[in-house]
């Protein structure tokens, strides 16, 4: 498959994002549209109570079916099984995953392929703690949070990649089926498993610089569990790998 026919499959996992969902598919949609790249937008509804679902109905109308492709789930079943189930639907060669609270933008997407077909990565992962990436819109102790969890897992397991943490990121779609089936984390865990996974299977990673913004509608769903998880889940890489 050469490069004109690359197709790009984003990944959108959502819960309680009714007033995110249309912005960031609007800056979806353009950012693709002005790119020139084929794309899709597969929007993976875990049951939201706050009606995503019924606006994600309204983009499909507005954009179509073969750009905003919907397959929901009944209930929240967790990030890596909303992977899984969105790769089955997948028709793209490429994958983009994101979250869909506005703290990625989609202008990034583009760097991601530039910088993916330089070397032929099989993973481009967006990076906050290299180059000019930063962060916008934590207080201190979420950013105290997130470089300490960072500068752990760099000491411990030495990954090979700046950002171990972020959700952004764009794989060859045989690559993420691969890592997805392969990682048992979950949580706050899971995308630093997916890259840890990725460095003992061999795969090239290449990364961009990212400006990350705090969610600007909702509650964020960091909390004390979640800071659990990771510790649980970093002694369990740690002992793996």
């Amino acid at each position: 498959m050469g490069a004109a026919d690359d197709k790009y499959s984003v990944l959108l996992p959502t819960y309680n994002e009714k007033d995110n969902l249309p912005i960031i598919v609007w800056l979806l949609v353009k950012a693709f549209t002005d790119s020139g790249y084929d794309f899709e937008i597969i929007v993976i509804d875990d049951g939201s109570p706050d009606g995503t679902l019924d606006v994600a109905k309204q983009l499909q109308t507005i954009y179509g079916d073969k750009k905003i492709v919907l397959r929901p789930r009944e209930k929240k079943l967790g990030l890596g099984t909303a992977y899984i189930h969105g790769i089955k639907h997948a028709t793209g060669n490429y994958v983009v995953i994101m979250d869909a609270d506005l703290s990625h933008h989609p202008k990034f997407i583009h760097q991601f392929i530039e910088k993916q077909k330089e070397k032929d990565y099989d993973l481009v992962s967006g990076t906050r703690y290299s180059g000019n990436g930063g962060v916008y819109g934590w207080d201190l102790k979420r950013k105290v949070i997130s470089r300490g969890a960072n500068y752990v897992t760099q000491v411990l397991l030495r990954p090979g990649a700046s950002d171990l943490t972020g959700s952004f990121r764009l794989y060859k779609k045989k690559v993420l089926e691969k890592l997805v089936q392969s990682c048992k984390s979950k949580g706050y865990v899971f995308q630093m498993e997916m890259v840890i996974r990725a460095r003992q299977f061999g795969f090239t990673i290449g990364e961009v610089p990212i400006s990350f913004v705090d969610r600007v509608y909702g509650e964020s769903k960091l909390g004390g569990n979640e800071i659990y998880q990771f510790a649980k889940g970093l002694l369990y890489l740690f002992a793996t790998t």
